[in-house]
């Protein structure tokens, strides 16, 4: 079971990047909808709005509370974070609070920080709100992809960043509702689950990547596709993994080197996005938000290499 200070800062940490990636989902939405669709798209305005405020309410709470490695990692914020809120926010026409993004900068962390009984207690109503806000979006999400799928409605997003960005927001509801029953994990199945979870995005980034550029960018096109094929093979070798394994070391060690290579290869892109430099129809807060969760990545599997040796 989980103590007081490891709920409190598993709870804070978790909802700092995924309440993030959940409000930006929303703006992805909202901003992809043709005219025709302007009440979808109002939805997915509130969902951004919802979580917006829970973000916001979650910075203020986790200030000395989080750890250095969170704080470091560049999975809540990057350098590119808020150039790129303002221009997608410029180019959609959608408006993004930057605000929040500057609370985040001035976020500091704390080894062994003190947890009294009114923060477990306002962490908890936290992630009671979160679990509720992150169904109804799923919810959301479910139902605009089978509308989809079955050509009752259009969006310039593909179905598979919609199915995506469903199965994210279903990884953090099962993390929250294991958070809320104190549960500890069982070390090796959490690094394989995850390692599963998070290669299939890997590989699915690399594709929107690939899809989102325009044609004349062959050589990008190119590595992009090249990311989508290591990571596809890179899932299919953690899914045979099991408890007993010997060879997870070197499958973990072997995920880290290419997630960090794609990572820096997104971070370049990303850049040259926001310099005008690199021809595509990729929002550049899109290009943000993947480096980021590479960066949440390439933080887990340090700490699971860690634990392996």
């Amino acid at each position: 079971m989980l103590t007081n200070q490891e709920y409190v800062r598993q709870s804070l940490e978790l909802n700092l990047f995924f309440m993030r990636i959940m409000k930006e989902h929303s703006f992805f939405m909202e901003a992809a909808f043709p005219p025709i669709n302007q009440s979808l798209a109002q939805q997915a305005d509130c969902f951004k709005e919802e979580f917006s405020g829970l973000l916001a309410e979650t910075i203020m709470l986790a200030n000395g509370i989080i750890s250095q490695e969170v704080l470091n990692s560049g999975e809540l914020i990057t350098k590119f974070t808020i150039d790129s809120e303002r221009a997608s926010e410029y180019y959609s026409g959608v408006k993004i609070d930057t605000e929040i993004t500057r609370m985040e900068f001035s976020l500091g962390s704390n080894y062994n920080p003190p947890v009294n009984v009114m923060l477990v207690e306002q962490v908890s109503a936290l992630n009671q709100r979160a679990i509720i806000a992150a169904t109804a979006l799923a919810e959301y999400k479910s139902g605009l992809l089978q509308d989809i799928l079955s050509c009752k409605i259009y969006t310039f997003n593909y179905p598979l960043l919609i199915d995506h960005i469903l199965r994210e927001a279903r990884f953090y509801l099962k993390m929250l509702n294991s958070l809320q029953m104190r549960q500890k994990a069982n070390i090796i199945r959490d690094i394989i689950d995850q390692q599963v979870f998070w290669d299939q995005i890997m590989a699915e980034h690399s594709k929107f990547i690939r899809g989102l550029l325009d044609p004349t960018e062959a050589a990008l096109f190119d590595t992009a596709n090249r990311y989508g094929k290591e990571f596809d093979e890179l899932m299919q070798k953690a899914i045979t993994m099991t408890e007993q394994t010997t060879i997870l070391p070197r499958l973990s060690a072997e995920t880290f080197k290419a997630t960090l290579g794609l990572r820096d290869f997104k971070a370049a892109g990303t850049e040259g996005i926001l310099q005008c430099k690199i021809r595509s129809v990729i929002l550049p807060l899109l290009g943000d938000h993947v480096i980021r969760e590479a960066n949440h990545y390439l933080r887990l599997l340090s700490t699971f290499l860690g634990q392996l040796r």
